[in-house]
């Protein structure tokens, strides 16, 4: 099952003290930002600038040695502690505690038998840090002139909980106790296990999750040290690079959208008691309860005395779990890998193509997923596919035919091929194309599960391991299947087989389709995409905010933060980044565990 960290005991004054010069350390960051400031990398460069910006960040955090702000004992010696908070607070603690599962971490434990969809778990708006918490508290005032922080709620509130901590009165400390010390994100990844990840779809994330964090972190560096409006804040003497890792995985890994107190918007919120919970799968049990203005839970299944009590994260890939989470889930009913395809515009037949997919509200060129359960392609995906492969003759019954419009209604739909040759063109396709994704890896399926016998692997990198085994075998999978489906087709079409004709009679078939087929189909942005978009946005803030060297960068250096924005307009500028991720998965944002 899921976990969200793996914890480690630390006490505070562990090590020599560091001892480096304002003026060294001011340095240092210049140098780090300056090498962080390309919003994207050379093709092939990659692995080398990963490589240089963690040679520098580690000279940072050398010099930095002793001076993050850390707890004494370990999380759990500081669960009574966050349990007696939360009765205070008005949330439940009554049939569960808090205990630690081997391999899993922290989660809650069943003290009584819970029943299926019994309301078990229930936090008050009052104990959440969010968003707007974050601008009523000490931070308020450089929120108020920080371009950043206003465009993102991600970094907000981790400067929020790294304010609080660093607070010895603070309200929501028996929280910040409680958290893990460290995670198991790829942040906290040594360079070897990197190397793990080379060929998956996960290392390009992995990248710019790394550069983004040394990007932010030596921005704000030198914004605490030079703004007038971060003076009072409790950071102004150390902020450490771990100190911010830190506070951004904690975020990463649990953040959550509620509502505002008036209904009218998303904000962001981190979730005390009830963010402990581990992941399996099922179904979304949380919501917001806005009359009584408090998170609820309800039970996933039955739980029994005894048993961890699990929730439903969202449909994510292992990869998203991996980046954002830090853990691996075995047998994941979601997990997929990505495949980017697009119309040429030198095909001749382009313009027709582009008409017939923009009725169907799919764009010339996307990236799509292959999934490890069947059919190995979605509704989208067989309705691009099936134009791509169209010919000229198709395409004008799709745009001009008699039945255009039915037509286009069943290009996502498996029981009604274009024709035989069309399905046999797109499973041809499909089949070669998963083969050469297949041969990008370096190692073999069978080489991976050699490795994975190996006692003497990281947790890290068997994460890693893992993780690209799997997506060896979901293109496998769906070699398989297109294998299978060329050959199926191609016997159809050699026997001159009838198709299968659409009748208003069929509109139950359709809705019950193996391949969801119901169109027009609007296809969600994917990480790929909005990556691109929100390293422009970042980089319009930060040109905007004006900030010069007397203040804390001079104009040749704006800094564009690699963000991703969220689907709602409204939780746009409050939500995603590649730093900070929600806990479920940004193309699922309807089905986050507050469900609104």
């Amino acid at each position: 099952m899921g976990k969200k960290s793996r914890v480690k005991t630390q006490r505070s004054g562990t090590g020599p003290m560091a001892t480096v010069s304002p003026k060294e350390m001011l340095s240092l960051i210049s140098e780090l930002l300056q090498k962080c400031s390309n919003p994207t990398s050379t093709p092939g460069k990659e692995w080398e600038e990963y490589l240089q910006i963690r040679g520098l960040v580690e000279k940072i955090r050398k010099k930095q040695k002793g001076l993050s702000v850390v707890f004494d004992g370990k999380r759990e010696d500081y669960f009574p502690d966050l349990m007696n908070w939360a009765s205070v607070n008005g949330a439940s603690t009554e049939g569960f505690e808090l205990v630690e599962f081997p391999g899993e971490g922290c989660g809650l434990k069943a003290t009584r038998d819970i029943k299926a969809e019994e309301l078990f778990l229930w936090v008050p708006r009052k104990m959440l840090m969010t968003v707007e918490s974050a601008k009523n508290s000490i931070l308020g005032p450089l929120y108020s002139q920080d371009r950043i922080l206003q465009a993102m709620g991600n970094i907000t509130l981790a400067f929020h909980l790294l304010c609080e901590r660093a607070d010895p009165n603070s309200f929501w400390l028996p929280y910040i106790m409680s958290l893990p010390s460290d995670y198991d994100t790829p942040l906290y990844f040594e360079e070897d296990d990197v190397q793990y990840l080379q060929s998956t779809q996960a290392i390009q994330d992995v990248y710019s999750q790394y550069k983004n964090t040394a990007r932010q972190y030596a921005y704000f560096y030198k914004v605490i040290q030079t703004h007038p409006n971060a003076n009072k804040l409790p950071l102004k003497d150390s902020f450490t690079f771990d100190d911010y890792r830190w506070a951004v995985s904690s975020v990463m890994t649990r953040q959550n959208q509620i509502p505002t107190e008036d209904g009218s918007r998303l904000t962001l919120a981190l979730i005390p008691l009830w963010d402990m919970c581990n992941h399996t799968n099922g179904l979304i049990t949380t919501g917001y309860n806005l009359e009584d203005d408090r998170c609820e839970c309800v039970a996933l299944q039955d739980f029994k005395e005894g048993e961890q009590i699990y929730i439903f994260y969202g449909t994510r890939s292992n990869a998203e779990f991996v980046i954002h989470n830090g853990f691996f889930f075995d047998n994941n009913s979601h997990d997929r890998v990505k495949i980017k395809l697009g119309v040429s515009k030198s095909d001749r037949l382009y313009a027709m193509k582009a008409e017939v997919l923009a009725r169907a509200g799919i764009p010339t060129s996307s990236v799509f997923a292959l999934h490890i359960t069947e059919p190995p392609i979605s509704a989208q995906l067989l309705a691009f596919l099936r134009v791509f492969c169209m010919n000229e003759d198709e395409l004008k019954e799709h745009l001009l035919g008699e039945h255009a419009i039915d037509k286009i209604f069943t290009l996502g739909n498996s029981e009604f091929p274009v024709s035989w040759d069309n399905e046999v063109k797109l499973w041809t396709f499909l089949e070669a194309r998963a083969s050469l994704l297949l041969k990008t890896y370096k190692t073999s399926a069978e080489d991976d599960k050699c490795l994975l016998e190996q006692g003497d692997l990281t947790c890290h990198a068997r994460m890693a391991i893992k993780l690209r085994l799997v997506e060896k075998e979901i293109l496998g999978k769906a070699v398989k299947s297109a294998t299978e489906n060329r050959l199926h087709y191609t016997k159809q079409m050699e026997d001159d087989a009838p198709l299968p004709v659409y009748e208003e009679s069929n509109l139950a078939l359709l809705e019950n389709s193996v391949a969801d087929s119901k169109l027009p189909l609007i296809l969600r942005n994917l990480d790929s995409d909005n990556d691109e978009q929100a390293e422009f946005k970042l980089h319009e803030a930060m040109a905007l905010s004006e900030i010069r060297e007397k203040g804390f960068l001079n104009g040749g250096d704006l800094l564009p933060n690699g963000t991703k924005p969220e689907k709602e307009t409204v939780a746009r500028e409050e939500c995603q980044s590649e730093t900070v991720e929600a806990k479920e998965s940004p193309e699922a944002m309807e089905e986050v565990k507050i469900q609104l």
